[in-house]
């Protein structure tokens, strides 16, 4: 009875969909963060009769014919990378993006990782880093008698030292962009990696064409809605539990025929 094989797919589809929602409301607190979707395609089709085919010899044609469906399976799970809010920290370390961009991030093997979230600090060195310690790429050093710190929109650094009047300007940030920003892979931390599907990083300042600007003393918040999560889960549960009623349905018919041959 194919039904059986039918909603076991549809169980796995859904459970599927509520991991993906469970890890957006798991992580509405995560700065930068971007909620994902789980997209759903239909297996392959069994051709009971075939449209179109030819049913007599005067050359009639079958309208609509017979196929029947396998069930579902998971096609992909995107990201949305629509902007989330910006939330004041009065922090003068923290930065947020507003619009396209992300902060290159030197990783401790080497590569270069990307992210939004802006939750910044010194090192032991004064270099901006992450709160794991990864340093900011280009690498900017804050003198250590420096007594204010500002970033402008344009990611300008620049810093006032005692005895000056004038602020001195100490690194130029940069932002990231890719022409998929739906194809870069998240690695944890608030880390992307650059893959082919996203394209090559495109590098320029902040400010200028096709890149957003830097926020001193905001941060960005995840882009999760909890009113679309909790609806979007309730319809994954029902989903889940009218498969199940198929299942059950589909044993008792089975029962039923077990009975009739006795």
């Amino acid at each position: 009875m194919r039904s059986m094989n039918i909603a076991a797919t549809g169980m796995l589809a859904q459970q599927l969909n509520v991991e993906v929602i469970s890890n957006n409301i798991a992580n509405m607190n995560t700065t930068g963060y971007k909620a994902q979707r789980a997209e759903f395609q239909d297996l392959l089709y069994q051709n009971v009769e075939r449209p179109g085919a030819t049913t007599s010899t005067s050359g009639t044609i079958v309208p609509y014919g017979i196929q029947i469906g396998v069930g579902v399976k998971p096609a992909a799970v995107y990201r949305i990378t629509e902007q989330g809010n910006l939330n004041l920290t009065e922090n003068p370390y923290d930065i947020a993006i507003e619009g396209r961009g992300y902060l290159r991030i030197q990783t401790p093997t080497g590569a270069e990782a990307y992210t939004r979230a802006g939750a910044l600090g010194r090192s032991a060195e004064g270099q901006l880093v992450t709160p794991d310690g990864y340093v900011v790429q280009p690498g900017i050093t804050i003198p250590q008698d420096a007594t204010d710190v500002a970033i402008s929109p344009q990611g300008q650094v620049s810093v006032r030292l005692p005895g000056q009047t004038a602020p001195q300007q100490v690194g130029q940030l940069d932002l990231a962009i890719f022409v998929n920003e739906g194809g870069l892979e998240a690695v944890g931390d608030n880390l992307f990696y650059e893959t082919a599907a996203s394209g090559p990083a495109v590098v320029g300042q902040p400010g200028t064409q096709g890149y957003g600007t830097t926020k001193q003393g905001f941060l960005e918040t995840a882009n999760v809605n909890p009113v679309a999560e909790i609806t979007s889960l309730i319809t994954a549960q029902r989903a889940y539990e009218m498969n199940a009623k198929v299942i059950s349905a589909s044993d008792e018919m089975m029962s039923m025929a077990s009975r009739l041959r006795g």
